[in-house]
């Protein structure tokens, strides 16, 4: 019974892209005068959660004036071309 779960889990693992890439999509602000960025931005494997990727990108956003308001999602690469029309100049430019 034990080696189903195991086989399995086994597969998975091996399907799996050695070098998976994860992304995240955020909202951020400047003050004064206000301004609004919606972004998609490259993070660590190890920061693939929106937990995660708030540590990674606030401050990198914050050195450049920015206040990141909020991580909406994270998502491998099949998510990229539906999200680069929006992000505009903030495409993976963090």
């Amino acid at each position: 019974m034990l080696r189903l779960p195991l086989a399995a889990a086994t597969l998975l693992l091996l399907t799996l892209p050695a070098g998976a890439e994860c992304y995240a999509d955020y909202k951020a602000k400047q003050d004064n005068p206000l301004r609004l960025q919606y972004g998609v931005a490259q993070v660590p494997d190890d920061a693939c959660s929106p937990s995660g990727a708030q540590a990674v990108l606030a401050p990198k956003l914050a050195a450049d004036g920015w206040t990141l308001l909020t991580v909406l999602s994270t998502f491998g690469p099949e998510g990229l071309a539906e999200r680069k029309a929006s992000a505009g100049e903030y495409f993976l430019r963090y």
